[in-house]
């Protein structure tokens, strides 16, 4: 059949983006859907479907033309048997049986995969690590997610928590808590939430003085954009939060680098928007950490796909599944 689709969903606490994406990457229509957690998730993956041949039927397409469906989830996932071991924010109890649900709902075949994961990948099917096989995909935003790809597939470890970036010890000492129970992870101080806390705690120091500070006093609240524009106006606040960010993060990554010697380190998230000032300075530690041959063979670069990355990777995994003259 020619012009066979993908179906994909980037599945969310809150949206459920999903979208219909052609076997050479490109996405063909995308929507979203609220994401009904109520009655311990029990709606989720019958409405995801039904929204599936509603479309269908909107674009006057048979069924026949989908390949079957691909869904990144917030939670650690056993890729083998598409069971989901937690999932705080959908209402499912541990080791709830995803792929399975999702065949049932659908009747179509099914991949399941952490939705971190399936960022890395969509980035390295269609977007800055398009041609990589090794690659590290880090998302920066309101935590920090992580996903390793080796010769092409997933790392995910004994029991689908490999590529835990964001909950890597970044502050050893004195660091500050974090929702995973430990303290001093590289989310704490990386993520949007961890850079706001760092310039609050600076601005109530009282020792630096700026424009970022009165804007704090003004509307009693600062974004992680805010900390970034003022950096590049040369604010004292804004460069001292973004230069410790840089630091961690940089470390992190280089010594992450240091063990798998990826062709490319991808940022995403929210965070990565801030662009240039911040890619370079954690370059720059980023250089002053790694092992010299592998600051000279991997390369950080910012993600390109936004939010799209998450549902082109679960599109990769039912893709990765069709035979190579398919």
């Amino acid at each position: 059949m020619m012009n066979q689709w993908i179906a994909a969903v980037d599945l969310g606490g809150t949206t459920s983006k999903i979208a219909f994406i052609s076997k050479e990457g490109s996405i063909v229509h995308k929507w979203e859907i609220p994401t009904d957690n109520s009655d311990e998730g029990a709606n989720i993956t019958a409405n995801i479907a039904a929204s599936i041949d509603e479309k269908l039927k909107q674009l006057g397409v048979s069924k026949e033309v989908l390949l079957g469906i691909g869904m990144g989830a917030p939670g650690p996932v056993d890729y083998e048997t598409g069971v989901i071991l937690n999932a705080v924010n959908l209402g499912w109890k541990d080791n709830f049986p995803l792929k399975d649900s999702l065949e049932a709902a659908t009747s179509l075949p099914a991949a399941v995969e952490n939705d971190a994961n399936c960022a890395a990948l969509g980035e390295m099917w269609m977007g800055a690590g398009k041609g990589a096989k090794d690659l590290v995909c880090v998302t920066l935003g309101t935590g920090v997610g992580g996903g390793v790809i080796v010769n092409g597939r997933i790392v995910q470890g004994v029991n689908g928590a490999a590529g835990e970036i964001g909950h890597s010890t970044a502050v050893p000492f004195g660091g500050a808590p974090c929702n995973c129970g430990k303290t001093g992870c590289l989310e704490t101080v990386a993520s949007a939430t961890g850079i706001v806390r760092l310039a609050i705690e600076e601005i109530k120091k009282d020792e630096l003085q700026g424009e970022l500070a009165k804007l704090f006093s003004v509307q009693q609240k600062i974004t992680a954009k805010d900390v970034f524009d003022y950096a590049k106006t040369g604010d004292p606040i804004g460069q001292k939060v973004l230069n410790e960010v840089s630091f961690h993060l940089g470390l992190i990554l280089a010594n992450l680098a240091n063990t798998l010697n990826p062709e490319i380190i991808v940022l995403g998230g929210g965070v990565s928007k801030a662009g240039s000032i911040l890619l370079d300075s954690v370059n720059s530690y980023f250089a002053k950490f790694a092992f010299p041959a592998v600051k000279n063979s991997t390369k950080l670069a910012l993600a390109t796909l936004g939010n799209d990355a998450g549902v082109l990777g679960a599109g990769w995994l039912i893709k990765s599944k069709l035979p190579l003259n398919d």
